[in-house]
């Protein structure tokens, strides 16, 4: 028996017949959350990425701080933990900015808590003198005390793209796609904690509504949310994008998933 594979058919040749068995691929759909700002590319992160980043985020919004607070933070945890809430790592440094209970940062379980985690950060870094000006792995350094204190300029570029996606600088910066939701949770209870507010629904001002906006949708997997709508644009979690839409109006709205339906 010969088998010859040609232009995605099998065939095989047995006893004088000719069998074709046509190959078929089903698409693969990775999970990805993706920052585009116009003229300057492109960064893609997994939804656990982007979760940590909208709440690293949030806290500096919450804080009143700007948005350069967030963008060294991001830079700072994607150097530290890739923007992943670590167990454990560097002797007892833990959590997304791998802090360490030794330094007097907090205990374990609170650093593994990303809001507390994020919070000392921007205490600290609001008690450095001047950071508002000096380059990020510069005040990035100053905090952490790193062994490779120049590591963090390399994130400079996505971490500027996700601070001006969630502060609200670019509208519709963010989209997340093929998401596996999880059952719809609190979102007025994670918004009080992270952006300090629970009125997210209704009128806001450009820049506020798109950080809540952008919020939502950067953490929609864990929070069960499916739709987003504001400033005449949606996001679903089964387009995994922002269109334009007619019905969406000016004011901010969300959906979450029903319990037992999740994006594929």
């Amino acid at each position: 028996m010969k088998v010859a594979l040609f232009l995605g058919a099998v065939v095989v040749l047995t006893a004088g017949i000719v069998v074709a068995v046509v190959l078929t691929r089903s698409p693969v759909r990775t999970p990805g959350c993706t920052v585009a700002l116009p003229g300057q590319g492109a960064y893609t992160f997994t939804p656990e990425q982007a979760n940590n980043a909208a709440t690293i985020a949030a806290v500096g919004t919450k804080l009143g701080l700007p948005p350069h607070a967030a963008t060294v933070a991001l830079a700072t945890a994607l150097q530290e933990s890739k923007l992943r809430n670590l167990e454990g790592g560097d002797r007892d440094s833990v959590g997304l900015f791998q802090q360490r209970p030794s330094q007097g940062w907090g205990t374990v379980a609170q650093l593994r808590d990303p809001v507390y985690a994020a919070t000392a950060f921007y205490e600290k870094l609001d008690k450095l003198p001047g950071w508002e000006a000096m380059p990020i792995t510069e005040a990035a350094q100053a905090i952490q005390r790193s062994g490779v204190p120049g590591a963090y300029a390399q994130w400079e570029p996505q971490s500027r793209a996700l601070a001006a996606a969630f502060t609200g600088q670019v509208p519709a910066a963010l989209t997340c796609r093929n998401l596996t939701l999880a059952a719809p949770a609190d979102v007025a209870a994670a918004a009080t904690g992270e952006l300090g507010t629970a009125r997210l629904s209704g009128a806001h001002p450009a820049g506020e509504g798109w950080t809540y906006a952008s919020w939502l949708v950067g953490r929609a997997e864990a929070l069960g949310v499916d739709k987003v709508s504001f400033a005449g644009q949606t996001w679903t979690a089964e387009s995994g994008a922002w269109a334009q839409d007619s019905a969406a109006g000016a004011d901010l709205s969300l959906h979450q998933a029903p319990a037992a339906r999740q994006s594929e």
